[in-house]
């Protein structure tokens, strides 16, 4: 099988804090070895990983997240459920976009919260390939920040109170936010609540990271008020403007992130404009706690 081979890559950092651009490979066909595992090392180094220009088919895609490891079903209640996709879309069976209180559109806003994907999942997820088929021309940018330089940035009195903090994340929580009937019974009996450690550690750095996101829904051994109160100032402080990187699209952008170590959020974009994404998502190896 023809391979693409590339001894060096050129890697070009987009923030202080993480990301990195990526240029001169063409997923379309399989990265030797040697190559993957410099893709491996920025992806470790940088959290999130920008290529452009990757016209990519589904089984492409595919094929090159499988190299990351196993992949994640998609769950139940999101278009593509069955498969390895997720379709991130506000245009309709009929090729039409869908009105702004059509079920796409209301996920669409759920996205628009800072999150990490499947961390209401025991095992959650470890990347994510997020694929730009169809993006607007303005707006709709997603954001991203590292948790490892705000946990660097928090102060000593704090990080030493959360250490060993353990949250409850919860998806109907978080889709709740949006609508109260947004995640449906399905959804809420496929994702019950799970336990999640506050904190985690890097394998190959050691650096220690913040993992709360918008699924966060308390934290034990608070009052729900208590706790919701303490994830949402933790989350303001990791959204601060210099901790984030902003994406533009591009048709045909490839976004690789790391789920463990960032969070993000897509932002609004005229709902007049079609939009269509698809994500594979790397499943991790391990739950956060050990029991």
């Amino acid at each position: 099988m023809k391979t693409n081979t590339m001894p060096t890559l050129h890697i070009q950092p987009l923030h202080p804090m993480l990301g990195a651009e990526i240029n001169g490979l063409d997923l379309r066909t399989p990265l030797d070895d040697a190559t993957f595992a410099q893709v491996l090392e920025a992806f470790d180094r940088y959290s999130v990983l920008v290529l452009h220009d990757q016209a990519l088919t589904d089984e492409q895609q595919l094929a090159f997240s499988r190299r990351f490891g196993p992949l994640e079903p998609t769950k139940v209640g999101t278009v593509g459920h069955g498969s390895s996709l997720v379709h991130l879309t506000n245009i309709g069976p009929d090729g039409a976009v869908v009105p702004e209180n059509h079920r796409q559109m209301l996920n669409t806003l759920a996205n628009q919260l800072w999150h990490s994907d499947s961390s209401f999942k025991r095992i959650p997820a470890l990347a994510s390939m997020l694929s730009g088929r169809v993006v607007p021309p303005e707006g709709g940018d997603t954001e991203f920040v590292s948790m490892r330089a705000v946990w660097r940035e928090l102060p000593e009195a704090i990080r030493a109170r959360i250490e060993n903090m353990i949250a409850i994340h919860d998806y109907a929580y978080s889709r709740g936010k949006v609508d109260p009937d947004l995640a449906s019974e399905a959804e809420r009996d496929a994702l019950p609540p799970v336990r999640q450690a506050v904190v985690r550690k890097h394998p190959t750095s050691g650096e220690r990271s913040l993992y709360l996101g918008s699924h966060a829904s308390a934290i034990e051994g608070m009052s729900i008020e208590e706790g919701r109160r303490l994830i949402d100032e933790l989350i303001d402080f990791a959204g601060q403007p210099r901790f984030v990187y902003s994406h533009k699209w591009r048709a045909n952008d490839l976004l690789i992130w790391d789920n463990r170590f960032t969070i993000h959020r897509g932002r609004p974009f005229p709902p007049n404009y079609p939009r269509y994404l698809v994500r594979a998502t790397v499943a991790g190896d391990a739950p956060t706690l050990a029991n």
